[in-house]
This record gives C-alpha cells, sequence and structure tokens, in this order.
C-alpha cells in the first residue's frame, strides 16, 4: 500500500456518542446549578419578605425585600444626598481598583523577590509576620488622619488588606517551583534573572491568581471601612448615612449593590484566568 493512500482511522461510534453523552451532562449540569441558585436566591428573598410583613422579624430593623428595591430603585432614579448613585458606586470602585492594583504589585514583587532571595527572606520575613497579625482594619482611623476624607486613605486601606495575601501566595509560589526544572534551566545556562523570568513567575502565576480572586473582595473592603469612617462619597459613605438615620433599607440596599460590584469582579477575573491557563486540563471527579 503506498503512503498515499494510508489514511487517519475514523472515529469510533460509540466513542462520539459517549462524547456527545458527557458533553449534555455537562450543559445539563450546568443549568440546574444555575436555576437552583436562582430559586435558592428567590426562596430566601421570599422567606424574609414573608416573615416580615408576618411582623414575625422586625421590618424596622431587617426591613424586606421590597423596600431595598424601592430603596435601590429611588437612588437610581432620583439619585442619593451625596449625588448620582453611579457617582459613588465609580468612587468606590476606583478607590478599590487602585488599592487593589498597588497592593498587587507590591506583594507580587516582594513575593517573588523573598522567594528567590532567602537571605532577604530572613531578614524581613519576622518584620513581615508582626504586620501581617495586626488587625489591619483598625489601621483605617490613622490613614484618615494621615491622609484625610479624600480617596487616600481609603486606597491605602484597601493596600493593606490585599498587600498580605497576595504577598504570601507570590511567596509560596516562587518556594514551590519545581527544582528539576530550574536546575534544568541553569545547565542550559539560564542566568538568575532569566530563571526568574522564565521559570519561576510562569509557575508561581497560578498560585498568584488564586490570591486575586480574594484579594479584590478584601480591597471592597478596605474601601468601603474607610468611606464608613469618613468620606465625601462612596457606597461606605451610603451605608453609615442610612445608618445614622435608622434607614436599614438604605444600609440593605449599598451592601446589595457592592455584592453585585465584586461578583461582577470576580467573574471578569474567572474570564481572564479562563484565558491565561486554557493549557490546563479541566478538572475531573466523580460528582461534577
Amino acid at each position: 500500500m503506498s503512503p498515499e493512500t494510508v489514511t487517519a482511522p475514523a472515529a469510533s461510534p460509540v466513542k462520539t456518542e459517549r462524547t456527545q453523552a458527557r458533553a449534555r451532562a455537562a450543559r445539563n449540569r450546568k443549568y440546574l446549578v444555575l436555576a437552583s441558585r436562582v430559586a435558592l436566591l428567590f426562596a430566601v428573598l421570599g422567606l424574609w419578605e414573608w416573615l416580615a410583613r408576618a411582623a414575625v422579624i422586625d421590618p424596622f430593623n431587617f426591613s424586606m425585600p421590597s423596600k431595598i428595591w424601592d430603596q435601590i430603585h429611588t437612588w437610581v432614579v432620583d439619585g442619593t444626598a451625596q449625588g448620582s448613585l453611579w457617582e459613588q458606586i465609580w468612587y468606590t470602585l476606583y478607590e478599590a481598583l487602585l488599592g487593589w492594583i498597588i497592593g498587587v504589585v507590591a506583594g507580587v514583587l516582594l513575593g517573588i523577590a523573598l522567594g528567590r532571595i532567602r537571605f532577604l527572606a530572613d531578614v524581613l520575613g519576622p518584620y513581615i509576620k508582626v504586620l501581617n497579625a495586626l488587625p489591619r482594619i483598625v489601621l483605617a482611623p490613622i490613614f484618615l488622619i494621615w491622609f484625610g476624607l479624600g480617596p487616600a486613605s481609603k486606597v491605602a486601606s484597601a493596600v493593606v488588606l490585599v498587600f498580605f495575601p497576595v504577598f504570601f501566595n507570590a511567596f509560596q509560589g516562587a518556594r514551590e517551583v519545581d527544582r528539576n526544572l530550574v536546575a534544568n534551566s541553569r545547565i542550559l545556562g539560564a542566568s538568575n534573572r532569566q530563571v526568574t523570568f522564565q521559570v519561576v513567575i510562569p509557575s508561581a502565576t497560578s498560585w498568584i491568581f488564586t490570591s486575586l480572586h480574594v484579594s479584590f473582595g478584601f480591597a471592597l473592603i478596605g474601601a468601603i471601612v474607610g468611606e464608613y469612617i469618613g468620606a465625601t462619597k462612596g457606597l461606605g459613605l451610603l451605608v453609615a448615612a442610612s445608618q445614622g438615620t435608622f434607614n436599614a433599607a438604605g444600609v440593605y440596599a449599598a451592601m446589595a449593590i457592592l455584592a453585585v460590584v465584586a461578583l461582577l469582579a470576580e467573574g471578569l477575573l474567572t474570564f481572564l484566568e479562563k484565558r491565561l491557563f486554557r493549557w490546563k486540563p479541566a478538572e475531573s471527579g466523580a460528582d461534577r
């Protein structure tokens, strides 16, 4: 038989059917999970509404979903006492995003540096552990004194909350690099700089991305806490103003808006992670 007549074997019909069946099962499970999430949310909101209307729980203190929705609608249409609702959302998002970027960059750089340079880790390690042990939320009033009511104090609060989880993940990722891979790179003549940028950092990327999901939530917390203590704009100020007027619906409305912002940010990070790590095999398991 000549080489031109050789053809690749066709896929088995049984294997094709099994592949299609697995794809349908995965798709159906995805829809089932989504429907269950929506059903659970409506069940919780419905139960909350019923308990408040039946006076089982105090509607003044706990409010109810319908009043929370009315409060959000009022803010969207008429704005807030501090200005447009979108301006408050952008103000908080700007502070959180800037603090997140600064904290991530500082955490990655210092984490990789200490992970690669043992002498630096030995010198700075105890100080970083002491700083990590401090309750960082209580630093927000200090930042308010230092930087005033503007966004700088909120950015600083976000930075200190973001830095440590990113730092420890980057540090651990740099330490967990395959030693054989590093040794082979050195055998091929790679310098320390090349090993760091072409071996260590790519290997630590999955560790770093793991911390990014958590750290952005911390950045939002830092911005909100800073605004709650003292600010001129932002969702944290809406929470403080609503609490000051005993408007429980306003407090919950600001929290709901913040939750939506956090979920959108989480979705964006997940999308970017999937794009960057398309080479990773999909997770397998019996209950998936």
